[in-house]
């Protein structure tokens, strides 16, 4: 005989995301792919990143010497782990790229219709 509480718990249970929802992997599904030897590895799908130009810009930054993404990320989103956000905002896939070079133009922005920034 089934144990009916453990059941019902069972059958109403929340599924628990894999990524938090600051995450740029949040939302992305969770794929599996079996090797030869039938062993099951998990990934996560692609993530595809709207062009820069699909971005709601709310600030721009000129880069100083000494500046690092992180920093930025701190000062214009409230958080330095959101650094990935002023990446795909610039078309950034490597971060150390959009500060080596002093007087470059930044864009602090969020992907139009997305919540973001300290407000968002």
């Amino acid at each position: 005989m089934t144990d009916p509480l453990k059941a019902f718990l069972q059958a109403t249970a929340l599924d628990t995301p894999a990524f938090a929802a600051d995450s740029r992997y949040h939302g992305l599904d969770i794929a599996q792919w079996t090797r030869p030897d039938g062993e099951a590895v998990p990934y996560v799908r692609r993530r595809f990143v709207p062009p820069p130009e699909r971005f709601a810009t709310f600030a721009e930054h000129r880069v100083a010497s000494g500046d690092r993404v992180d920093n930025l990320a701190a000062k214009y989103l409230g958080d330095p782990q959101q650094y990935w956000r002023i990446c795909d905002a610039n078309g950034a896939i490597r971060p150390d790229e959009l500060v080596d070079s002093p007087g470059r133009r930044l864009l602090i922005g969020v992907p139009e219709g997305s919540r973001g920034g300290r407000d968002g």
